[in-house]
Parts: structure tokens; sequence; C-alpha cells
């Protein structure tokens, strides 16, 4: 261990601040598996990125944050733009879904586990998504999903997969539908009123949800899925089948891979990237496929 240089990034904010009851634990486990490992804790959101920055510059060659989607993908964005291929990412999982880690075996619930797991070292290549300059890890959003984080945002009583599920039933009434046009440079499109768009790197999000059942870190290639607009009764069904990863063969749905891909809208329009909410700074968007970009630690 004498060998390696880990920081550890917390970010007590994550899970809606349920994340704050897990910082002691995850310090006990550190102490007793990485006795030498450097931390700093989060005070405002956001801040993981000004911390990744200063770890790597001081030379950590294993970047750990305990957080969620956003949080990893925050840490994961830095490390990316540094240029420094050989650091890698450890996952503590502290957040709502926790929906990246889930693709790679890692799982919410055991900080120990967690710890050991990072103290090991063992890592996996993986593929990440980027869209102009942000790099992402898990998927990007348009539309429904982003009437889902927003009303979430406004719903105290619930956390964790149960929060995304009562939330998205409510958007099933509400969300007007999103016009679009998305096409991979290589004749295929799509074009009309959507209920769902998500480019994703891989397969789960909003907790539970197998959005891209057939998505792989390690090919090259972005999953999009597009689902139509339909009325509410149409849309309670689609949902019932994207929570089983069965959508797919649905007539309001068209999934296909590729390298890249070109949004375009009616006119610039929030996103989402891995839970966290952008704004487009025009009205479409280029997001390809990073092959090999990252090492990530997995148990």
């Amino acid at each position: 261990m004498a060998e390696r240089s880990v920081f550890v990034i917390f970010n007590p904010g994550a899970g809606r601040g349920r994340a704050r009851e897990l910082v002691r634990p995850y310090l006990e486990s550190l102490r007793r598996h990485l006795p030498g490992a450097g931390h700093a804790v989060t005070e405002r959101p956001g801040e993981e990125r000004a911390l990744a920055d200063r770890a790597l510059a001081e030379g950590c060659d294993t970047l750990a944050a305990m957080g969620g989607d956003g949080t990893w993908s925050n840490v994961a964005d830095r490390i990316l733009r540094s240029g420094r291929r050989e650091v890698a990412l450890g996952l503590l999982p502290a957040g709502t879904g926790n929906d990246f880690g889930k693709s790679l075996g890692v799982r919410f619930g055991d900080p120990e586990a967690a710890v050991r797991a990072v103290a090991r070292g063992t890592t996996r290549t993986v593929d990440v998504g980027r869209a102009g300059e942000r790099h992402f890890l898990n998927v990007l959003g348009f539309g429904f999903d982003l009437a889902v984080i927003a009303d979430a945002a406004r719903t105290p009583f619930l956390k964790g997969d149960a929060l995304y599920r009562f939330c998205a039933l409510k958007q099933l009434f509400r969300f007007p539908g999103l016009p679009l046009e998305l096409a991979d440079g290589a004749g295929r499109a799509v074009r009309g009123s959507h209920l769902m768009l998500i480019i994703a790197n891989a397969r789960y999000f909003g907790g539970t949800f197998l959005i891209a059942p057939r998505a792989e870190l390690a090919d090259g290639r972005l999953d999009a899925v597009a689902i139509r607009d339909a009325g509410p009764l149409r849309r309670a069904k689609l949902f019932r089948l994207v929570a089983k990863g069965e959508h797919e063969r649905a007539p309001e749905v068209t999934c296909w891979q590729s390298p890249r891909f070109r949004a375009v809208f009616e006119s610039s329009v929030p996103y989402e990237v891995d839970g966290e909410v952008f704004t487009m700074e025009a009205s479409a968007i280029e997001v390809e496929s990073v092959p090999g970009a990252l090492r990530v630690i997995v148990p």
C-alpha cells in the first residue's frame, strides 16, 4: 500500500443529505484498511470538483468518492480532464440511486466492503460518455427524466428507489412531452414528440430501472433509448416495462447503439448528466463514447 497514494472525497450532501450519517462508518473503515489515505469533506454542492483537482495536482493515483452518481461523475470528469489516465476512481456508495455502481457490482449498504475494495485496488477499464466538454459515467437524459428529478427535489418524505418510482408515477400524468430529433451520423434517426430520451453508457438509472439492458461498459458505443409520447395509461404501461427492462419491444420505443449521437430540439432545453441538471447552450448537442477512458475500482 505504501506505493499507492489514495485520497477520498466525502460528500455528506449526497442522497439528499442522508449520506451524512455514513461519513463516520466510512472513516472508521478507512482507518482500518487504508490508514495512510488522505481525505476531505465537501461543504457545498459541487465542491468535489475542486477537491479532486487539488488531489490530482498533489499526485494521488487513487481518487475515491463517497456519494452517488452525481458525485462520482463530477470526480470522474476531473480525472479525465486532467489527462492522468493512470488514476483509478473508487466508488463509495452513499447516494440516492448509485446507478453506475450497479453496473459494476458495487452495492449500497456495506461501507466496510466498499473500502476493502478500494484497499485491494482491483480495477476495470471502462468507457465513458461525453456531451460537449462534460464527461458522464451513467446516462444523459432529456424530457420525462428531468421532470422526475425536479419532482424528487420537492418530495422530502421518501428516499432511494421509492423516491424515483413515486415521482415517476406522478409525472406520467403531468409531463407534456418533448419534440426532438435524434440521429447517429450513419443515416438512422427518430423524430417527433417524445416522453423521454436517454443516451446511456451503463444499464441502470432512477434506482432500479433497467433502461439500457444491452449496454456494455467496454464496447465503444452508447445506447440510445427514445420513448415516443403517449397517453397517461399507455405511459403507465411503458413505465412498468422500463422497470423490468422489457420496454425495447414496445412500439413506442426505439433503441440502438452507436459511437455517437446528435440530439436536436426546438430550443435550448435542460438535461441531466448522471443525476445533475444542466441547460443546453444551443438547441443541439453532440454526444459520443470515449472508449477505455477510465480505470474504476471494482469489488
